[in-house]
Order: C-alpha cells, then structure tokens, then sequence
C-alpha cells in the first residue's frame, strides 16, 4: 500500500506539473497574440531589427540614429551594450514607446563575461563536462548582472583545419564530444528556468558547417555531401537544440550552393521541421546584406526577400529588415504570417525571460556588485584553466620544477596581461589578469630568484600584426632594437638554473578574420628559442595561442612542453600550478597538432583508402617528405606520473541488437604522483555499406590514481555507439565485425574484436 500511495502522490505532482506548465504556455500565447493583434506593420519590423551599441573610453555610447529607433519602437534588441545603468537607460527609452515593449540585450560573452576563462579550445581539453557547464552557468550569472540577456555562444563548429582563427572558439574535429560540449553549455547558460534573472539566451551558432570553410580562411565558401553534413557537422548544433537552445545564429558560407542566411531547406526545413526549434533565428553581422556579395541577391531587398522566405526572424546590424520587409509585404514577396512568425518569437523569448513583468529585473547594481569578478568565480577560473592545460613533453621529467634557485622567464607572453584573456573576451578586463610572470612570483615569493626579459616582439611582421589588431598603435614591433632584446635574454638565461619561455601568438593572431597560412611560433620568436636553447640550458617551453601549432623543431629540441591557450583572468596562477607541481596536469587536446601545414586537414577520424599506407610499397596514399602521422593526436596530453593500461577485456564477443557489451580495462598509476587520466573509449566499424572512420570516440571517463594505485574502468556499449547513415541515408546499426579501442588517446590504444548479430 505504501508503495501505491508513493506512486499515486508521484503521478499527481507529475499532472499537476503539466498542467501548470500548459497553463502558463496558454497565458504566454495569449498575451503574446493580444499585443501582435495591436502592433503595426513597422512596430512589428522593428522586433526583427537588431542594433549596435558601441564602447568608447569614457564608456557605452549609442549613435544618435539609433537612439531614435528605440524611441520610435524601430529596434527590438540592442548588441554591445551592457552594465546595468547603461541598459537601464536604454530600456527606459523603449518603454516610452506606443507599446513599452522591452528591449532584449545581447553580447559576445563566449568564455566568460568579467570573469574570463580558458577559450573554448582549451577548456575542452579538460574532458570535464560539469566545469564546462560550470564556466557557462557563472558567465551567465555575471553577464545578467550586468544587464544582459542574452550571449551569442556556443560555437559549437566542428573544425579540422587549423589555420582557421576561430577554432579557438570552438571545441575541436570530434562531432560525439562536440555534442557532449554544445549540451553542456546550454544549460551553463539557461539553466533550468528561463524566467530566473540569472540566466541568459544561448545562440548556437554558426549555422552551419562554418568550421568547414575551405582553406581555412575566414567567411569563405563550404561544399561537401549530405551524408558529412549529416554524420560528422550536424549533430553538435542537433544536441544544442535538443538541450533547449533558445536561439541560432546563422553563418555567413554557403550550403549547397545557397548561403545559410537564404537556406530555406537549413532554416525550415531542418532546422524547424526536422528538429523542432521553436526559437528565433538571428543572423550574423551583416549576413542578409553579404548574399549580395555572395551573387544570389541583386540587392537588399532580394536578399531581405531570401532570408525572410527562408526562416531568419532577426537581422542582425543589416538594416535590411528595416528597410525592405515593409515593401516585400507591398509586393506580396513576404507575407504578413511570416513576419507575425518572427515577431512572436522574438516576443516569446522576452516573455520567457520576464521582461514584460519587469524590464528592469537585469539592472541592479547592487547585484553586478556583488556577483561580479567574486572570489569564488575567480578560484573557479583558476581551477578550469589550470585543468585545461596539456603537457605536451616532458623529457627525463624537468617538470614538474623545484621551488628553488634561479629562474629565468623569456618571452613577449610572460608579462603580456591583455594576451592572457586571449581573443574574444569582450567585456573582460586585462588590467585584473595574471601574467606568468606574476603568477610565478606569486607562487615563489621572495625565496627564488626570478629574472625576466621580453626578449622579443611578437612577430617582426608588423604587416601581419597590423592586420590581426588592427590598432598597431597598441603593439608595434620596433626592429632597431631587436637585436639587443634578444642579447640581453640570452645573457640573462645564463645566470639561471631554469629558463621558462612564454612564446606563441598575440590574442590577435586568432579568432575571428585571424586565419594564418602558417601556424608555427612566429620566426622571430623561433629565433629567440633557438638562441636560448644554445646557452644549454634546461627550457621549458609555455606556449600560449588560439590554434594548434606547428612545433616539429620545439618537439625534437626542448625539454618539456606545455601547451596552456590562452587561459584568462587567472592565468599566470594556474600555469604556476602546473609548472611546479601543485596541480598534475591531466588535459587531452581536442584537436589534432600536425606536423606541417601541408597535412592539413588532419584529425584522427578519418576514413581509410582503397591503398592505405605501406612503407614497402610507394604507390599507397603518403607523403613523400613527412609521416601521414600527427605530431601530436586527438586526445594526447602527458602526465608528470604514469599510466598503464592492461588488456582490454570484452562481456562477450557477440552482441544483440537488443543488447550491450561491457568493454573493461585496467589502469594503474606506476609513476611517481597522484593523477587524473582520461580514458577513451573508440569504436570501429569494420565493414559498411559506406565507408566509415578507421575510428570514432565513443565515450570516456576521467579517473584519479594515487600513485601504484589501480582501478578498473569499465564501459557500456548500447546499438547507438554503432550506428550510423546507411548507403540509403538510413540512421541505423548494420551487422558486422566492429573494434574496440579503449586507450590514453586516440592513438595509444588497447584493441579487441566483437560481432554485431
């Protein structure tokens, strides 16, 4: 009885849950019809109209045009702008209008608003989808603090090229993580409850398929097959709107011949059709006025026509709503329904946030004041960037370093506070960042000698550095003195024990419109780690950068090498964890370092050929000058303690369709410190009736050991690690023979075989 009582009470509270939440859909539906009933035509237009603010050193500004939209009701959102005064000044004007409709506020708050974290690309590397989730939940507390609504993130593009700049805001060339990722970070952002002032819109983006640009360079062209599109692009932006998204971002290439801001059969079709996205949809800056450029559109108002036809409800900066929509209605080449479409979605992700109830919940200075920069969020970016860090090297264990001595520090990176927040830390302030240098000498105190040098500039290319800043103002590369620069490091690496050596790019040298034709350390830089290496002395090499990098001297030359990204706010302390052992570090990378640039692209899941490599054999498909092999791969990253993996043991060597396998293994820390290790489960499929990977990670599981310590790891293989797109595009697991990979990464792997029946 008791037991039937329990369940009557669960299945009472779970109608009553439903019945409450259809009410309060009924309420917000009605609400919503009422006010499009009394909105004009241009009232409604202005919802679809997104406008820029802009800063300056004396703060937020808005450009006197715009100011008269917002009080003629001609713009529904305002990006840019943020702090509560600042936005409670604008949303004062918007309620001065006919119908007081709220303005909705959205920013570029991509790894952190105030308090930064790691970039994307290096925070994936922690394999740890609960801080992921953490960095964005707090990025979403502070950004709403400070008077915003709504951020334009996650990127979740899967990229393989790495001289694309904006691989750094992404998570790397595996389309399962890249799923685990994108769902993780809806959440961090929207929480559970949209209506709770703490939580903001999420807008995945870019969509879709940005990170396949060809060349690797910035707003060009995209081309493949449905059947990639499907299998390897698609599913992460899939997992976004599964988990809830609020809203898209479109990209700015082209799908199948047709740019995505004008893709009717990716806005409607599958998007909304196929997926059942509810939310809006945004364009990138400017994308409705570029299919002009792109040669679909004669002007802006075929392009306005294309975009609204294919299911894009708000322009981002373009103006092109703004001043077409209302003669697309005239000349019946949109219809009414369509913009009332839009303009309810953009109204309901309003509503969802509760500013008709109160449009100034986002504005409180008293919270900004306290939520914002608070310790306990920078003790988190401290912790998340120090766990985001890979140790690539580690010859005859220099690392981790004695709290002893003398100590040199070298490099244009090492004190360099604006470089620590990396590209795309919009809101963030550089002056609270920690360098190396700081970060060192807050670790060791007064009892360690440390010296310090730049040594050299980031680049002597001032053309390139001109063009990734943009400002050459803030860094220029004065080549009088170069020479003497490099001088006085080499002198200064001969009075210490140790040399560390912050080299790398600028924040500028990646991120968006930062794509590079060559991606090592710049030669300058090169030049400085070669004449420091000289002296004999043991280096260790900090690289800090937005991309992998080409490093096939650093590799065979320098001691230990730790790759940190760029790692934000509390940078400098983490790297000082790691360097001398207070932290092991424990990071993966997410994407495949090659050797060259002529590998490019290069990622471990790729497909095999009819003559796959055989050293003996010269017409099978290699190079002649370099190994097909990475430098580093998917999901390396050392420890400074050792991990051995036994044999792979399967439940069976045969599996049901209706059935599972269990996959185990033994790990044990043989080394000398307590650790974490990532271990990772791959899976292949034999034989297909497509070609399919040489392998695709499935699953992993991160572990601590203390040291002689072992454990068995153990994971659960469904139908779904098997399947894929058929011959007839068909989602589906075939029978066959299939490999069990479960090793350190994606190279270094234990193997067993099993049947599918």
């Amino acid at each position: 009885m008791k037991r039937t009582g329990w369940l009557l009470l669960t299945a009472a509270l779970l109608i009553a849950t439903a019945l409450r939440a259809q009410q309060q859909q009924t309420q917000k539906e009605q609400f919503i019809n009422k006010l499009l009933q009394r909105m004009t035509l241009q009232e409604k237009i202005g919802q679809l109209n997104l406008l820029t603010s802009d800063m300056d050193v004396t703060g937020p500004f808005m450009k006197p045009g715009y100011k008269k939209d917002i009080e003629t009701g001609a713009c529904g959102a305002i990006f840019n702008a943020y702090t509560p005064q600042y936005t409670r000044q604008l949303q004062e004007m918007a309620l001065k209008t006919r119908l007081k409709i709220p303005l909705l506020f959205g920013y570029d708050v991509i790894h952190g608003h105030k308090t930064i974290f790691p970039i994307p690309l290096g925070e994936a590397c922690t394999w740890d989808m609960a801080l992921m989730q953490k960095s964005a939940r707090i990025a979403a507390v502070e950004a709403s603090a400070d008077g915003l609504h709504w951020t334009y993130s996650p990127m979740v593009d899967i990229a393989r090229d790495p001289r694309w700049g904006r691989v750094a805001e992404g998570v790397g060339e595996d389309t399962w993580y890249g799923m685990q990722v994108a769902k993780a970070k809806v959440k961090g952002y929207q929480g559970t409850d949209l209506s709770a002032d703490s939580t903001v819109l999420a807008c995945v983006k870019h969509f879709a398929l940005y990170g396949a640009i060809e060349a690797g360079r910035d707003y060009n062209t995209v081309d493949m097959s449905r059947r990639r599109m499907y299998q390897e692009y698609l599913p992460p932006y899939k997992a976004a709107v599964d988990a809830g998204v609020a809203t898209v971002m479109t990209s700015f290439n082209e799908i199948d011949g047709i740019p995505a801001t004008g893709n009717k059969w990716l806005l409607t079709d599958l998007l909304r059709e196929q997926w059942g996205f509810n939310g809006f949809v945004v364009t990138d800056y400017t994308a409705i006025n570029e299919m002009i450029a792109h040669g679909v559109a004669e002007d802006e108002l075929e392009a306005g026509a294309l975009a609204m036809n294919a299911g894009v409800d708000m322009d981002m900066q373009g103006g092109v709503y703004a001043g077409q929509l209302k003669k697309l209605v005239e000349q019946k080449k949109v219809t009414m329904q369509q913009i009332d479409t839009a303009v309810y979605r953009v109204l309901a992700a309003k509503y969802d946030l509760g500013l008709f109830s109160d449009p100034f919940r986002y504005c409180d200075p008293a919270r900004a004041q306290r939520e914002i920069m608070r310790p306990a969020h920078l003790q988190a970016a401290r912790e998340i960037a120090k766990r985001s860090i890979v140790l690539l090297k580690n010859e005859k264990q220099l690392l981790p370093l004695r709290k002893q001595g003398t100590i040199a520090v070298i490099g244009p990176l090492a004190n360099s506070q604006r470089d620590m927040i990396g590209n795309w830390s919009a809101a963030g302030d550089a002056s609270k960042a920690v360098t190396l240098l700081q970060g060192i000498k807050n670790k060791l105190g007064s009892g360690v000698k440390i010296l310090y040098e730049q040594g050299a500039y980031i680049t002597g290319d001032t053309g390139m550095l001109k063009k990734a800043l943009q400002k050459p103002r803030l860094e220029t590369a004065d080549t009088a003195n170069a020479a003497q620069m490099l001088n006085d490091a080499v002198s200064l690496a001969q009075q210490a024990d140790v040399v560390i050596m912050a080299l790398g790019e600028s924040q500028g040298m990646s991120g968006e419109a930062a794509s590079r034709s060559g991606i090592g350390i710049p030669d300058n830089q090169q030049q400085l780690l070669k004449a420091v290496y000289a002296t004999g002395k043991p280096v260790v090499l900090v690289l800090m950068n937005g991309r992998p990098l080409t490093l096939e001297w650093e590799d065979a030359h320098i001691s230990a090498i730790l790759e940190t990204w760029f790692l934000g706010t509390e940078a400098g302390n983490a790297i000082a964890d790691v360097l001398f052992g207070d932290y092991n570090p424990a990071g993966k990378i997410t994407m495949t370092f090659p050797r060259n640039t002529g590998q490019i692209p290069i990622y471990y899941n790729h497909r095999s050929t009819g003559r796959p490599l055989n050293p003996d054999n010269k017409y099978t498909s290699k190079y002649l000058d370099v190994s097909n092999d990475p430098l580093y791969p998917f999901g390396y990253g050392l420890s400074y303690t050792k991990f051995t993996y036994g044999p792979l043991q399967l439940s069976s060597r045969q599996m049901s369709r209706g059935g599972q396998l269990r996959a185990s293994i033994q790990v044990s820390n043989t080394g000398g410190y307590d650790g974490e290790e990532v271990v990772q489960l791959y899976i292949r499929d034999k034989v297909g009736s497509v070609t399919r990977p040489v392998k695709e990670l499935k699953g992993f599981k991160k572990i601590f050991l203390e040291k002689g310590q072992s454990t068995t790891v153990t994971f659960i293989i469904h139908l779904e690690d098997l399947e894929f797109y058929d011959k007839d595009m068909q989602w589906t697991a075939e029978p066959g023979e299939f490999t069990v990979f479960v090793g350190t990464n994606s190279r270094d792997v234990q193997a067993a075989d099993f049947t599918l029946n």
